[in-house]
């Protein structure tokens, strides 16, 4: 297993230019967080990189998987003859095809001819003319990819801790959030409070950007880890403060026009809830099982909101309305 890790993927498709002339095939690379190194799990890149390699010495490799920083130099050092880049991506969950057709930017870490080439057929791959294009070193375009996801992880648990503070002293936490995002510099975007930052990349890639700050000074990287703990912990002990007999998981998904329910957050309040011993039931129409990690998934809604005593719902939906006396949300806005 190297001691490097990503996310994503080795880009590829049909290509006109001469510098990518070959047809360039795409391979879907998961860069797991490995909980006893500290680092992301980059053996699927690896093995990828070296298999294309093999067959093909002149392939021009660009990495869109999430990695450590330093990994494309480790690469580049283990294969020193290869063209060897990371490109970022930035795609919000429900809205990844709508994010590569009008990208926000583009990153290319690759200053060379064949980085400006590459982000050139990615602005043509879209359907925008005017798109910000940064091209860096490699290990820079690294570093931009995880501090922008925690930077946004950041913006969450800080509004969760805003919204924890309201509840415990009995705030209005709705208007407290207003009044702070009327600030022109804070804005109303991404404050709606919610049981964590959860899916698949941000809580492994604070984790991952938290491990390359070894032996570098820092407090709030480990403020944000530790935050998404902590948040998950007070919303657990606030529906357990009920004493509910049978607690209700609706939709495990992250959020609206999604159907990946990876490390939801919800589920860190489930996990915790069972451990007291608590029966836990879940809908989920995505899921085509009878389980979900040994409790039992109800897939008739009149059934499951007759069951609940409690309803937790990280974002409800009207559905729940003739039940909402039930429902446990810190949703305040009623968006993602």
């Amino acid at each position: 297993m190297s001691q490097y890790s990503p996310s994503h993927a080795l880009c590829h498709d049909q290509c006109r230019s001469s510098l990518f002339r070959c047809r360039v095939r795409d391979y879907c690379n998961p860069t797991n967080y490995d909980s006893e190194t500290n680092f992301f799990d980059t053996s699927s890149v690896d093995q990828v990189v070296e298999t294309a390699l093999k067959f093909n010495p002149g392939a021009k490799i660009v990495i869109k998987s999430t990695i450590p920083v330093g990994y494309v130099d480790h690469l580049r050092s283990t294969h020193p003859s290869a063209t060897i880049m990371f490109s970022p991506e930035f795609l919000r969950e429900g809205k990844a095809f709508y994010d590569n057709l009008h990208p926000s930017r583009i990153v290319v870490g690759d200053e060379s001819e064949i980085g400006a080439e590459f982000a050139k057929l990615l602005l043509e791959g879209s359907n925008e003319n005017d798109v910000p294009i940064l091209l860096t070193g490699p290990t820079e375009a690294e570093a931009i990819k995880l501090f922008a996801n925690t930077y946004l992880a950041l913006r969450v648990a800080y509004f969760n801790e805003l919204d924890t503070y309201a509840a415990v002293r009995q705030l209005d936490s709705k208007q407290v959030i207003e009044g702070v995002c009327l600030d022109p510099r804070i804005g109303s975007h991404y404050n709606n409070p919610s049981f964590g930052y959860g899916g698949y990349c941000r809580p492994k890639d604070t984790k991952q950007l938290l491990a390359n700050y070894n032996d570098v000074p820092q407090n709030l990287i480990t403020a944000v880890v530790d935050a998404n703990r902590t948040r998950k912990d007070f919303a657990a002990e606030d529906i357990l403060r009920h004493n509910p007999s049978v607690v209700g998981i609706y939709r495990l998904v992250m959020k609206s026009g999604s159907d990946n329910f990876r490390d939801s957050s919800v589920q860190g309040i489930m996990e915790r809830i069972k451990a007291k011993g608590v029966t836990v039931v879940v809908y989920e129409p995505n899921l085509h099982s009878s389980s979900f990690f040994n409790s039992a998934v109800i897939d008739d809604l009149d059934d499951f909101k007759a069951r609940c005593d409690i309803i937790i719902a990280s974002r409800p939906d009207s559905e729940l309305n003739e039940v909402r006396e039930k429902v446990y949300t810190r949703d305040l806005f009623n968006r993602d």
